[in-house]
């Protein structure tokens, strides 16, 4: 048979015995892409309804049949292998194909003792050929337009064998920065970034990189390149720690280069340290004085958090002097199971109990008794430990010596071992192994036989592991297991082996659970003088994982990061731990957390199955994976599947999936959010509580127009509920998005300013109002500006602005308008003491109000005479206009006039001596207003309540409102500058 070679990482090219060869349409290069990749089987109809969609099932197999024979006779009639119903590519050495080989080189670094995103020297070689094979992304420039599903399936692929090469150039860059060959590392670095431009990491590293070359100009010039592309892109400033480093670089003061790897003979895994990989442990024993490298790496801090499981491991060891005890402490990755079991390992012993110990690796569940070997040799090598295998039987020496051939010579009489194919060779020679292990762990206490991760323990391991187990009543010792919950789910064979034990009454399990914020309080205090808010910030940034909190110290103690940066980025460890749980989830799976990422730390199934593209069966799949891997979790349940809302198991591990997207991918997600969510809103969209988020989706998806409206809907909703600050940010982000009508948006964004007593910025955005606006929207501009410089005290601007409005309305102007005009110049009047003027501009607001009939423009108009008439004396009537000024506004639910009402009409029930109705008035409306949230009005509300309290006699409790008064006086225009009396007199209005 031909070599046929194909070479779809870059545009498809397919070569036959070096030559290349030509293939008439793109249906058959689809095809046979579809074919190698999959490396499955494929039935006709799949494949038919894949390239062909739009036609029917008989117009669409005659298509594929067509297409199957000009590529079969492309291929000279070799490798296509068809049959009836399916079809496949022959399978064999003569078969390459450069994707299959990429995937191939990046595994086998898997295979060499250290986690999966770290590097060693060993790891340079593939790497390099990796991502020299990478030409271009998969199938670049090639698409089907009349096909969808193959066009999603190729941008998968994709994407997937984007993020193996991000991952693999980042770690190429390590390697070589290691090695001192900073040229090749800044190459292969900004490859590296090309991939995702607003990648920080990636800038940063070659900032680094730059400096550790001597080139420290072009050091400052990527951090200003970092600056543009996030200014372009994003509109956001690079992170806290992207600045520090630039400052560093500017002051001479940056990192040091990794420590270089010493370049030997010496075997890969113990080569394998860098400032940022270091050494990664051996899959060996060790006695508890000596541990292996754990996940929960807490030198110099002390176990905080675990009493209540101390006291639960103390009574299941004391219980194994009578009978051996299964002993499992589970959890998610960087929980601290390691360091829990460590430290209880280290205080049996120290008590006379003798340990072996061993950890699994996942690079190594293909070598059968891997850490069972491992663990045992550590152990024979330490001091006496040897001595006591002299007593056993050689009987059952003979038979450990199958997997530890330096038994035998312990012992000269030492017969050999029966064939393997003898009738019950298996059970002698797991019967060998448990003497050995029962003999090494004898002592005065029990013994311990501890297996670290027992999750990537091999299936050989675990044949002997549940031997053992079956067999603990006979046991002097115990076992200890630890294992990651997400990774041992029901069904397991762990899981198996743990049931068996709890049936015979010999296991405990402990499921560890995170750290509480007095508890990462009780760490902090422990390794730093942080303060209260150091430790609220820990706690919201590790959401209390030990392995992340530890983490972060170190961060912090070693200057990485600061206590006062704003933001503060991924500490490298946490990075690669994260990375660690995300390796083996399926690509349908990654699908699925790139779109529940976009969507934020929570989602509901539906927006997922939308956003990610997914038949409702393969979402439901997927999610299933996600969840028994515990990447997410459900978190609220309800009687319908709509009812399921699921959140990430850690913000971080959300906003590492988000980083890792690319940018195309992240806008097309989140356009497909937004659009979800508005289908969602129809017919009820001016209110819908989605506003804010379909704005958010829209904006990052880069559809500004459609993003500048929903914040500009999100705003109005948050307006309704008084939420103003809110309200205000959503008004500003549709004016920069260039929302169509921008004078509008300035009233609006005025008015809230105004509530917020943030007088100066009112006046500029009703300014802009003005002059953008059309001339018949002036007049109201005009009204507002004259209300804001009223409250300054401002009275003669006040007044220029009221005049102006009225000017603008003109004699025929809206009638109830003019007379709102009136009363508030009627106010201004009356505050500059012309009193005579003031009831005649009051007059005639209720004149007007009358004729138009309008309950608001009467509400006004009779407050205004309310307060005038009592500044006269007449109590009566001034009672007799508040009152109807109160019941007309309580009929039109205007909260801002029912509060001006109440107070005033507090102030005359004062006046009057009703002390205690002055008071409960006065309590009902700042209730009001401070839900309405006008700030000048609720200070002057909280003063006029402190003045009656003191008048009822009521000292003590008039303090607490004057203080409060006092606070938010002093908060009203802070930007004018000088203090302005006419806002602390304010009493009425």
């Amino acid at each position: 048979m031909s070599r046929l070679a194909l070479f779809l990482l870059g545009a498809p090219r397919i070569e036959r015995d070096n030559l290349p060869i030509s293939v008439d349409t793109r249906k058959a290069i689809a095809l046979i892409a579809y074919l190698a990749v999959t490396h499955e089987r494929q039935s006709r109809d799949r494949l038919a309804a894949l390239l062909w969609p739009d036609y029917d099932q008989t117009h669409a197999r005659a298509a594929l049949r067509r297409t199957l024979s000009t590529l079969n006779k492309a291929l000279a009639g070799e490798w296509l292998n068809l049959e009836r119903e399916q079809l496949n590519l022959h399978p064999g050495p003569d078969l390459w194909l450069d994707v299959e080989v990429f995937s191939h080189y990046l595994a086998a670094c898997r295979t060499h003792g250290h986690p999966s995103s770290k590097v060693c020297p060993a790891c340079i070689g593939p790497l390099a050929e990796a991502v020299s094979l990478y030409r271009d992304d998969f199938l670049a420039g090639f698409s089907l337009r009349d096909s969808p599903d193959f066009d999603d399936w190729q941008f998968f692929q994709a994407e997937s064998l984007r993020r193996d090469l991000a991952g693999a150039l980042e770690r190429l860059v390590y390697g070589y920065s290691a090695l001192g060959q900073f040229d090749a590392a800044i190459t292969t670095g900004r490859r590296w970034l090309a991939l995702d431009r607003l990648h920080e990491p990636a800038h940063r590293y070659l900032m680094q990189l730059y400096t550790w070359a001597g080139q420290r100009a072009a050091a400052l010039h990527q951090y200003r390149e970092c600056v543009q592309v996030l200014e372009q892109e994003l509109g956001v400033a690079p992170l806290e720690a992207t600045t520090q480093l630039y400052q560093a670089i500017k002051e001479n003061h940056a990192p040091p280069p990794p420590e270089q790897w010493q370049t030997s003979s010496a075997a890969p895994e113990d080569n394998a340290a860098s400032a940022r990989n270091p050494k990664p442990a051996t899959a060996t024993g060790l006695s508890v004085s000596s541990p292996p490298n754990n996940t929960y790496s807490a030198s110099g801090y002390p176990l905080v958090g675990r009493a209540a499981e101390w006291s639960t491991l103390t009574r299941s060891y004391a219980a194994s002097s009578a009978c051996g005890q299964l002993i499992v402490i589970e959890g998610e990755a960087g929980i601290g199971k390691t360091r829990l079991a460590e430290e209880f390992l280290a205080s049996v012993q120290n008590k006379g109990a003798a340990v072996s110990a061993a950890r699994c690796y996942e690079g190594e569940t293909h070598l059968a008794y891997g850490p069972i070997g491992a663990g045992l040799r550590a152990a024979i090598v330490q001091q006496g430990r040897l001595q006591r295998l002299e007593g056993l039987s050689p009987l059952w020496l003979s038979e450990a010596a199958r997997l530890l051939p330096e038994l035998g010579s312990l012992r000269p009489d030492t017969p050999p071992a029966p064939p393997l194919d003898s009738p019950g060779a298996q059970s002698r020679f797991f019967e060998g192994l448990k003497h050995v292990i029962q003999a090494l762990c004898s002592d005065a206490q029990p013994g311990l036989l501890f297996l670290d991760d027992a999750h990537w323990a091999d299936s050989a391991s675990l044949d002997l592991l549940t031997y053992l187990t079956r067999r603990l009543y006979e046991n002097r010792f115990s076992l200890i297991f630890t294992w990651r919950s997400e990774l041992v789910p029901p069904g397991h064979r762990l899981q198996h082996l743990l049931s068996e034990a709890q049936r015979s009454g010999n296991a405990t399990i402990l499921s560890l659970a995170r750290l509480s914020q007095p508890t990462v309080g009780e760490l902090v205090r422990s390794a730093t003088a942080g303060d209260a808010a150091l430790v609220d910030r820990l706690y919201q940034e590790t959401e209390g994982l030990p392995f992340f909190l530890v983490e972060y110290l170190a961060a912090l103690a070693n200057g990485v990061l600061t206590a006062e940066s704003e933001n503060w980025s991924l500490p490298g460890g946490v990075r690669d731990l994260l990375r660690s749980r995300l390796v083996a989830v399926s690509e349908t799976g990654w699908q699925l957390l790139t779109a529940a990422a976009a969507i934020g730390r929570s989602f509901d199934f539906d927006t997922l199955r939308e956003a990610s593209g997914r038949s409702e069966e393969e979402t439901v799949t997927a999610l299933e994976e996600l969840l028994t891997r515990r990447l997410v979790r459900e978190v609220q349940g309800g009687a319908g599947e709509q009812a399921l809302i699921y959140d990430f198991s850690h913000e971080k591990l959300r906003e590492l999936v988000y980083e890792e997207t690319s940018l195309a991918r992240r806008r097309l997600l989140h356009r497909r959010i937004a659009e979800a969510l508005v289908s969602r809103t129809r017919g009820v969209r001016e209110s819908s509580a989605l506003t804010g988020q379909i704005a958010r989706h829209y904006r990052l998806a880069g559809t500004e127009s459609a993003a500048a409206e929903y914040f500009r809907l999100a705003g109005e909703r948050a307006r309704n509920l008084y939420a103003n600050t809110e309200s205000l940010e959503h008004f500003q982000t549709a004016l920069a998005l260039g929302y169509p009508e921008p004078a509008a948006l300035h009233v609006s964004i005025g008015d809230l300013h105004t509530l917020l007593g943030e007088y100066s910025a009112a006046l500029r955005s009703y300014e802009t109002a003005a002059a953008l606006a059309e001339p018949g929207a002036l007049a109201g501009i005009e009204h507002k500006l004259g209300a804001v410089y009223e409250r300054r005290g401002d009275w003669e601007l006040a007044e220029s602005h009221f005049e102006a409005a009225l000017a603008a309305l003109g004699e025929t102007g809206a009638t109830e308008t003019r007379s709102s005009v009136y009363a508030d110049w009627s106010r201004t009047a009356h505050h500059r003491g012309e009193t005579s003027r003031a009831l005649e501009l009051a007059r005639q607001a209720l004149d007007l109000a009358e004729v138009a009939q309008e309950r608001r423009a009467l509400a006004q108009a009779h407050n205004i005479l309310g307060i005038l008439t009592s500044s006269q004396g007449d109590l009566i009537q001034a009672q007799r206009h508040l009152e109807e000024s109160l019941a007309l506004a309580e009929q039109l639910n205007d909260q801002s006039a029912r509060v001006a009402a109440l107070n005033n009409l507090a102030l005359v029930c004062r006046t009057s001596g009703a002390i205690d109705r002055a008071i409960e008035l006065t309590k009902t409306a700042l209730a009001l207003c401070a839900a309405q949230g006008d700030r000048h009005r609720e200070a002057a509300l909280h003063n006029n309540l402190a003045d009656l309290l003191h008048s009822s006699g009521r000292t003590e409790d008039a303090m607490p409102h004057l203080k409060q008064a006092v606070s938010l006086y002093a908060e009203i225009d802070l930007e004018a500058g000088a203090l302005q009396p006419e806002i602390w007199k304010l009493t009425e209005w």
